[in-house]
């Protein structure tokens, strides 16, 4: 039988969550290069509240873990912070295991309990935002989060103890280190987890930073990745991205079938470097996504690179060009680099792609056939072109 890890995190406070080293997608979408964590917390009093579940496949361990801690039937509350079901998954199965738990969850979050789960409404409390369960002189509060990142999403704060359990805000997609401080390349997850996850929804996570300021918390216990026991380090970094901070730095995302794009591209790289900005580049088609996210949370302006093809842009080219109209990244400005055999249309696709993210398109460079030294002219102008924009 596994011998499994439960730590208490603070006084009468376990964290009973699963690492899943193995996983390496998330939402069909993100890469998990560290896999991640779900995880989940016991509070305990006189009562005992189950801070959030684990991923279906995971019931057991979550179990296994609380059973060393305690009796899984005497736990009196189930907390739901959000829906989704890498944390409200195992809610099924752990109302089976605990016949006295009530869930507690917001009043959208009640609906989508029952709707995903069969959450019934005699097994369920509603809460709104400053509500209080007492679990006999320890107090958790409940503080509504909406769209961070679904809009039944709260936060639970345990007085007293001050921790904050902050649900997918201020996580990472990380299964290495309990705690922040165990794992040098944290704050890097963290930011490719706010780009892919929390980026779109930047207004409320504005709000949100606010919320868990004013709760003042010694501990912030997300629902992936390590816990934060220096919690200034994250607030602070969530603070610059929710306000759309933005650095003197561009990045290249491009696809090149026969190389006319990629000298392009590398004039543009070469032009903007040596007017002082940072440029990250990618070649599309063998580039982790998840870096692509992270780059664009705080990126100034994005160029897009893409041959034509049957009269638009390359697939790459346009998926990379949905996701950014997606994540609504920060970025002021953009420009579009294209070549074309017998005809073009990419520059007009990506224009009609990222018009709608109000991105100024600085300028575009769009030729047939291999580049001239007046096309690699062109580019070096645009280059200086968009580097002044940014410095503005």
């Amino acid at each position: 039988m596994a011998q499994y890890d439960v730590q208490e995190i603070s006084k009468g406070v376990h964290w009973v969550g699963v690492r899943d080293w193995d996983r390496r997608m998330f939402d069909e979408l993100i890469p998990l290069p560290q896999g991640t964590t779900y995880n989940a917390y016991l509070v305990r009093g006189e009562k005992t509240a189950l801070i959030d579940t684990v991923n279906p496949g995971f019931e057991n361990e979550l179990l296994a873990k609380i059973t060393m801690v305690m009796n899984p039937a005497e736990i009196d509350y189930i907390v739901m912070n959000h829906a989704e079901p890498d944390h409200a998954g195992s809610i099924p199965f752990m109302l089976e295991q605990c016949p006295r738990a009530k869930l507690i969850t917001t009043k959208k979050g009640a609906r989508m309990a029952e709707l995903y789960f069969g959450a019934t409404a005699d097994r369920t409390i509603v809460v709104k935002d400053g509500d209080v369960i007492d679990l006999g002189g320890r107090i958790l509060r409940f503080a509504e989060a909406p769209w961070l990142h679904w809009p039944e999403t709260m936060f639970t704060f345990l007085e007293g103890e001050r921790v904050l359990f902050s649900c997918d805000f201020f996580g990472a997609h990380t299964a290495k280190g309990l705690w922040d401080d165990e794992n040098e390349e944290l704050y890097s997850h963290a930011q490719s987890y706010f780009g892919e996850i929390m980026m779109p929804f930047r207004k409320f996570g504005r709000r949100g930073v606010e919320k868990a300021r004013e709760l003042d918390p010694l501990i912030i216990a997300p629902s992936h990745g390590p816990m934060h026991r220096h919690p200034e380090n994250i607030l602070g970094l969530y603070h610059r991205w929710t306000s759309g901070e933005t650095r003197n730095k561009a990045i290249i995302a491009y696809v090149s079938m026969w190389s006319a794009t990629r000298a392009l591209v590398r004039t543009m790289s070469e032009r903007l470097a040596a007017e002082g900005v940072e440029v990250v580049q990618y070649d599309l088609p063998c580039s982790d996504i998840g870096e692509i996210a992270k780059d664009l949370v705080d990126a100034r302006a994005i160029i897009l690179g893409s041959p034509a093809f049957l009269g638009g842009m390359h697939p790459q080219a346009v998926y990379a060009a949905t996701l950014v109209k997606a994540l609504r990244p920060p970025a002021k400005f953009a420009a579009v680099l294209s070549s074309f055999g017998w005809g073009g249309g990419a520059v007009k696709q990506a224009g009609e792609i990222l018009g709608p993210t109000g991105m100024e398109i600085v300028g575009t460079v769009e030729m047939g056939g291999p580049p001239t030294e007046a096309e690699h002219s062109a580019v070096a102008q645009l280059a200086k072109d968009l580097a002044a924009r940014m410095s503005e």
